[in-house]
């Protein structure tokens, strides 16, 4: 138990939602109202008694996990699962409707924008304010408090109340605070994404930084390269509650493929939706073999089609460059490709068709999410639609029909996205 940093046991958090099941009344009103039509008033009593239970959800549902000291767990699901919820009920920021949460060690969060700071207090109070809430001692928030400023890189705005700053100087400066305070327990969500990319790619660099310090890591985030890359284990939330713990790869493999994983054949315009803008709209698009039948998985050898529609709704002097974004299971970029617009592509309004054959021997074993878009250049960068794991294929090693012509002689795992077969010399020179 004395290495063990967080205990969670059957956590849950029930909320009411929709609308209050009474107004504001006075004793007077009521009894009025009731006098003049006590039946009608009894039978609204009675429904609204029904209608009770349909107005409250549990965030989170049962959730038991035990972190370890010094571990980096990442926590993901789609929107609604609970990860905030839950990194909330760990701040002490709210209370849990049943169940318990044991932390040991102190706890600095990055949560909501704007959360622990008081907007009147100037950014050099709040980093003090900070520090005396994770019991820190005056003395030690001075000794960190350049190492912060620097961070945050807010050193002109260091005396202005933080409730005149941007969203991304709240960010900096909180997470600065949050990672250089020394916390025993860092609490991180997807807040994250507010910041650009120097920005994101710093706070990478220093979480891995505290986590090789031995201290005990929760990060929420949808992007799953940062999830696998930094975060050894992860666990995965569905409506609030814990359906897979345990290596990030493999957590993120069951988040794909439980409900997000994306189909070879997708319709875009049904249920009346509209993907695009004034100037293009996605119509559909689908994966297939060579001879134009649907697939949703291939041989590493054999190439593959990828088509998509798309409508154009206003002449343009330059045609649109249609583009395929791939990504591994792990949600990392494998490579990019751009269609060449002079090839059968055109500027005047109607439907068009965008085809990109992905050759054999390209992509490794694994599953692979394809992200369609439209991107105009005439009038500098225009993207009409991107339309982010659209697509899924699962690409299949046949290990064991054709070893030596695939893997010559080679049978463990490869790593990386892409595999490509490439012509190689050996010869002897001496």
């Amino acid at each position: 138990m004395r290495d063990t940093a967080i205990r969670v046991e059957n956590l849950g958090k029930l909320y009411q939602i929709g609308q209050r099941l009474t107004r504001y009344e006075t004793l007077r009103d009521r009894i009025a109202l009731f006098a003049r039509s006590p039946f009608r008033n009894l039978r609204r009593l009675w429904t609204r008694g029904k209608k009770r239970e349909l107005e409250y959800i549990w965030a989170i549902k049962d959730v038991s996990f035990e972190v370890k000291r010094g571990e980096v767990v990442g926590i993901i699901g789609r929107n609604g699962a609970g990860k905030s919820t839950l990194l909330r009920i760990l701040s002490r920021i709210t209370e849990p409707t049943e169940g318990y949460a044991e932390i040991r060690g102190r706890v600095g969060s990055l949560l909501e924008v704007g959360t622990g700071f008081h907007p009147e207090l100037t950014g050099r109070e709040n980093i003090y304010l900070n520090g005396a809430i994770l019991g820190m001692k005056k003395a030690e928030i001075d000794r960190k408090f350049d190492e912060i400023v620097a961070f945050a890189e807010i050193e002109k705005f260091l005396d202005t109340p933080v409730k005149h700053y941007s969203s991304g100087m709240y960010v900096r400066l909180a997470f600065a605070v949050a990672a250089h305070l020394e916390p025993e327990i860092l609490l991180v969500d997807e807040v994250l994404a507010v910041g650009d990319a120097a920005f994101q790619k710093k706070c990478l660099g220093k979480m891995g930084d505290v986590a090789k310090e031995g201290r005990t890591v929760l990060f929420v985030s949808h992007n799953m390269g940062m999830i696998t890359s930094l975060c050894p284990k992860a666990m995965l939330l569905e409506e609030g509650r814990l359906v897979a713990n345990g290596l990030a790869s493999e957590t993120v493999l069951t988040y794909y493929n439980r409900g997000r994983f994306s189909p070879h054949a997708a319709d875009f315009t049904c249920n009346g939706q509209r993907i695009g803008d004034h100037l293009a709209t996605l119509l559909e698009a689908h994966i297939e073999d060579m001879d134009g039948n649907l697939i949703s998985e291939v041989d590493i050898r054999h190439p593959f089609k990828i088509k998509m529609r798309y409508a154009l709704h206003e002449k343009v002097p330059k045609p649109p460059y249609p583009n395929f974004h791939f990504f591994d299971a792990r949600g990392e970029y494998a490579f990019v490709s751009s269609g060449n617009t002079y090839m059968g592509s055109g500027t005047e309004v109607g439907t068009y068709e965008a085809e990109c054959i992905v050759p054999g021997y390209l992509l490794n074993n694994g599953v692979y999410f394809i992200g369609l878009a439209l991107t105009f250049t005439y009038q500098g960068i225009h993207v009409s639609f991107y339309e982010k794991d659209a697509l899924s294929v699962s690409v299949r090693d046949p290990i064991d029909e054709t070893l030596d012509e695939i893997r010559s002689g080679y049978s463990g795992p490869i790593p990386g996205p892409v595999r490509p077969k490439l012509d190689w010399r050996i010869e002897k020179v001496s």
